[in-house]
C-alpha cells in the first residue's frame, strides 16, 4: 500500500512545483519533471508493478492539473497524456534494451532518447496541445512546443539520473569507492559549483561554453555517479538565476518561459556531452572487470587443469602453453611458446588438425573436435583429442584460437577392444557377420580393380540333429572346432565369418574359382575325423562357390552364393556347387 502512495507523492510534488514556478504563459508548464520520476519508476520494476505507479501517479498529475494548472476540465485528459508518455518510452526501452539497463552504455541510451524525443513526446505533444489550445489562450503550436521541449528536455536530465538512484549506483559508488577517490570527487564537484555559480551570478561576459570542459573530465574521474551530479549542480545553480532573472541568458531578449526553454536546452546539450561518455567508460570498467575475472578463471583451470591448455595465433603459432604439458608431452611450456602447434601431431595426422584449426576460425562461435596422434609421447600416451575454439575481437573478428589437449588413450584402447569383440563372433572365434561384409566389400572393390578371389558360402548337413540328439552345449563345441578345423586348410590372408546359426562364409583372396574348388576339397577333407572329444560326431557341409564380380556388390555376390549352395543342398549334401 504504501509503494504506490509514495510514488503518487512524489509525482504530485515534481507536477506541482513544475505548473506554479513555470507556467509563465497560463499555459503548459516550460519545465517538467514529474514524468521523468514516473519513467524512471517503470524502467526499474517488474512490469507487475506498472498499473499501480500508473494509476498512483495518473491520480496525482490530475489533482496538481486541477490545482494548479488548467483547471478541473484538464485534469483527466492531461493526466492520460502524461501517463502515455511515460509507457511509451517505458515500452520501448524494455523492447529494445534486453536487460533494462538504461544508462550502462551508450546503445541503451540512445535507444531512451530516440524513444522519448522521436516518438513518445511527438504524439502526447499533440493531444497535449489539442487540449491546451482550446482551454488557454496559448496557441496549437505554442503549446505543442512548450510541452515539447519541457518534456524532452527535463526527461532527458533527469531520467536517466533517477535511473541510476533507483539501481543503488550511488549507494554502490559510495561503497565500492576508496577513500582517495571519494576526495578526488568532492573537490572536483566543488570546483564545478564554484566556477558554475561564477558563470550564473558573477561573471560579466556570457560564458556558457565554460562548465563543458569540467563536465567531461569529472564524467572521466569519476564516472556516471560524478556526470549526474554534475548536471544536478548545472540545474540548481543555473535553473534557479535564470528564473530569478539573472546570469548569462538574460541577455536573450524574449520572455521569461523562453529563456527557461532555452536553459534547458542548454542544460540537455550538457547532459548529453558528458553522459554518454560517462556510460561508454562505464561499460569498458565493467567489460574490463569482466576480463579480469575470466583471465583469472582461464589461468586457475590451465594451471591445474591435467590436460593441456593452448592459445595459438591466427597462424598456428602456440602463444601459450599450461604447466601440464611438461606432464602430458613431455615438453616444457616454455619450450612450446613460439612454435607451431603442428609439431606436436604426428605427420599422418597433421592435415585433419590443421583442418580443424581453419574450420575454428572461420565459424568463431562453434567447438571442433578431432583425435590426433601426438608426434612425441610419454608414458602410454598415444592418442589425443584436442577441442578447439576461436577468440574474437571488438570486431567479431578472430584473433586467435584456445585449444584443450587430453589423453585418451585409454579411450582408444576400450575402442578397439570393444571393436574387437564386435567383429568376432562370441561362440566360434570367426568373423561376425558386420565384420566379414566388410572385408567382402573391400575385396570387391580390389576386383574392380582385377584381383580374382572367391565367396565360399558353406552350411553345415543336418546340424539340427547334432543339438537334439546331444544338446545344445554340444552343438556349441561342435561350431567351434568347425572353425578351428576351416582355419587349418585356410591361409592368413582368407577371413571366415559366421553369418547365423550353422552358416559360414569363407572369403578366399587371390583365389580363382578353380583353385578355390581345390580349397574347398581339402576342408571337406579335414572334417573327416570326429569333430568332438566327447561323442564320434561326424559332419560334413555343403557349399556354393561364386568369384568374385567387381561390378556387383555384396549382397548379389552372397545371393550368388546361396543359390548355388542350395543346388548343393538338393544334390545330396556334403558337396559343392558353382554359381551360375
Amino acid at each position: 500500500m504504501w509503494g504506490p502512495l509514495v510514488t503518487g507523492g512524489v509525482y504530485f510534488v515534481a507536477a506541482t512545483i513544475a505548473l506554479m514556478i513555470s507556467r509563465f504563459e497560463g499555459g503548459l508548464a516550460f519545465l517538467w519533471g514529474a514524468n521523468a520520476f514516473l519513467m524512471a519508476e517503470l524502467l526499474t520494476s517488474r512490469t507487475a508493478h506498472w498499473p499501480r505507479a500508473i494509476l498512483a501517479c495518473a491520480v496525482a498529475s490530475a489533482a496538481a492539473t486541477a490545482l494548479f494548472g488548467m483547471g478541473p476540465m484538464a485534469a483527466i485528459p492531461m493526466a492520460a497524456i502524461n501517463m502515455l508518455e511515460s509507457l511509451i518510452v517505458a515500452i520501448l526501452c524494455r523492447r529494445f534494451v534486453p536487460d533494462h539497463r538504461v544508462t550502462e552504455s551508450i546503445r541503451p541510451l540512445i535507444v531512451f532518447i530516440l524513444a522519448l524525443s522521436g516518438v513518445a513526446d511527438i504524439v502526447t505533444g499533440l493531444m497535449a496541445a489539442a487540449v491546451a489550445s482550446q482551454l488557454t489562450p496559448v496557441s496549437f503550436g505554442a503549446s505543442w512546443l512548450q510541452w515539447y521541449t519541457g518534456h524532452v528536455l527535463g526527461g532527458l536530465t533527469c531520467t536517466p539520473i533517477l535511473i541510476m538512484l533507483f539501481q543503488g549506483e550511488f549507494d554502490r559508488w559510495r561503497r565500492e569507492t576508496s577513500r582517495h577517490e571519494k576526495v578526488e570527487a568532492a573537490l572536483l564537484l566543488t570546483l564545478f559549483a564554484i566556477s558554475t555559480f561564477h558563470i550564473f551570478y558573477w561573471a560579466r561576459y556570457p560564458m556558457l561554453f565554460a562548465p563543458l570542459l569540467p563536465l567531461v573530465l569529472i564524467a572521466f574521474r569519476v564516472g556516471q555517479i560524478g556526470a549526474a551530479a554534475s548536471i544536478i549542480i548545472l540545474a540548481l545553480i543555473g535553473g534557479v538565476a535564470t528564473m530569478s532573472g539573472v546570469g548569462p541568458l538574460t541577455i536573450i531578449p524574449g520572455t521569461a518561459g523562453e529563456r527557461v526553454q532555452f536553459f534547458q536546452f542548454y542544460l540537455a546539450l550538457s547532459f548529453l556531452l558528458c553522459m554518454p561518455v560517462a556510460a561508454e567508460l562505464h561499460a569498458r570498467r565493467r567489460l574490463f572487470r569482466m576480463l579480469e575475472q575470466s583471465e583469472t578463471r582461464f589461468r586457475t583451470i590451465a594451471e591445474h587443469s591435467g590436460d593441456v591448455v593452448l592459445n595459438i595465433s591466427v597462424d598456428g603459432v602456440i602463444e601459450y602453453a599450461s604447466p601440464s604439458a611438461h606432464e602430458q608431452i613431455g615438453c616444457a611450456p616454455e619450450f612450446l611458446v613460439g612454435q607451431s602447434a603442428a609439431n606436436l601431431v604426428d605427420p599422418q595426422d597433421r592435415a585433419v588438425v590443421i583442418a580443424a584449426h581453419h574450420r575454428a576460425l572461420m565459424h568463431p562461435g562453434s567447438i571442433h573436435k578431432v583425435e590426433f596422434r601426438p608426434l612425441v609421447t610419454t608414458g602410454d600416451l598415444d592418442w589425443c583429442e584436442i577441442v578447439t575454439r576461436a577468440v574474437v575481437d571488438e570486431r567479431g573478428q578472430p584473433s586467435g584460437i584456445v585449444s584443450m589437449i587430453r589423453d585418451i588413450s585409454r579411450h582408444k584402447a576400450r575402442q578397439r577392444a570393444l571393436q574387437q569383440v564386435a567383429a568376432s563372433d562370441s561362440l566360434t572365434g570367426a568373423d561376425s557377420r558386420r565384420a566379414f561384409l566388410e572385408k567382402l566389400d573391400d575385396e570387391i572393390a580390389r576386383a574392380r580393380m582385377g584381383a580374382r578371389s572367391s565367396l565360399l558360402l558353406i552350411d553345415i548337413d543336418h546340424f539340427k540333429s547334432v543339438n537334439d540328439r546331444y544338446g545344445h552345449g554340444v552343438g556349441d563345441r561342435v561350431l567351434s572346432t568347425f572353425v578351428e578345423r576351416m582355419r587349418l586348410g585356410l591361409r592368413g590372408i582368407d577371413s571366415i565369418g559366421r553369418l547365423g546359426g550353422e552358416e559360414f562364409a569363407i572369403l578366399l583372396v587371390d583365389s580363382d574359382i578353380d583353385r578355390s574348388s581345390m580349397v574347398c576339397e581339402r576342408l571337406r577333407a579335414l572334417l573327416a575325423d570326429p569333430t568332438t572329444m566327447e561323442s564320434s560326431i561326424r559332419v560334413t557341409f555343403s557349399a556354393g562357390l561364386v568369384e568374385l564380380d567387381g561390378r556387383s556388390d555384396p549382397s548379389t555376390m552372397l545371393e550368388a552364393a546361396d543359390k548355388a549352395l542350395y543346388r548343393a543342398k538338393h544334390s545330396g549334401r556334403n558337396c559343392l556347387r558353382l554359381a551360375a
